[in-house]
Parts: structure tokens; sequence; C-alpha cells
């Protein structure tokens, strides 16, 4: 899996990706300024995406020094399959050379059980909550 820099065609493409049930909250709306994402791709083919700082930032959590927030999401149809801790790995590793921070932050909507599960494997323990117009979002923090 490679990470780069999201194109137009990748944002088109972002843009239209619908996720089934209760994770459509997780679809962007079509406001949304990606140009700041970065693109995951497996064999020329566009497999998800991530973000980092404000961009991944969900309303109510505040920046802190040294804490960098993190963001990603799969294809749709790629969701369940397992992928999710070497998916989650690429893209700290990125985060990682980009940014240098001491500990890395995701939000995960408490309903999530999947993303939780994917953040546990990959070491990130739950250090609070903050509740948001979508939801009660869980915060989980591991060191860089």
């Amino acid at each position: 899996m490679i990470l780069r820099p999201v194109t137009d065609a990748d944002a088109a493409e972002l843009l239209r990706w619908r996720h089934p049930d209760r994770y459509e909250t997780y679809d962007f709306g079509g406001d949304e300024e990606l140009s700041s994402h970065y693109a995951a791709e497996e064999d020329d083919v566009l497999v998800g995406y991530c973000c980092f700082g404000a961009e991944a930032r969900v309303d109510g959590v505040h920046d802190e020094p040294g804490v960098l927030d993190v963001g990603w999401g799969l294809r749709p149809d790629l969701m369940g399959q397992g992928r999710g801790r070497a998916f989650i790995e690429t893209i700290l590793a990125l985060a990682r050379e980009l940014y240098h921070p001491e500990r890395f932050r995701i939000a995960v909507l408490d309903w999530n059980e999947r993303s939780q599960r994917a953040a546990a494997s990959a070491g990130f323990e739950p250090t609070g909550s903050v509740q948001e117009q979508q939801g009660r979002f869980l915060l989980f923090e591991r060191p860089a």
C-alpha cells in the first residue's frame, strides 16, 4: 500500500463512496475540502484515505502540543476484512515521517466496534470521549 496526496480524481471518487447502514455517517457530504488528505492505493486502485491534524479532529477536541490527530477510512466494500491494522500502521508511518509527534490520537464513534478493535490491535488505548453532532466519539491515543 502506498500513500500519496489526493488528486482531483481521487477526491471525486471519495465523494461517491457510500457506506452501508450506520456507517453512512462516514460518507463525505460533498462540501469537504480533501486537498490535504492522502490517498491509500494498492495496485493503482484507491482503497482508502487518511488525514492529519485539524482535518482529523472532531468538534470538541482541541489541539494539544505533541499530539497528532489522525483520521482514516477504507473503501466501503473493504471494511471488515481484517485490513485495519496494516492500514493503520502504514498511515502512522507516514504521520511519523511528516510530523514527528510524541503521540497519536484518534476519535471513533462509540458504536463503531470494528474501528475500536482495529485501533486496539494497533496499540491505541482509550483516553476519554466527546459528544459531537454525529454522536459520542471515544478518544484513543498511543505513543508515536
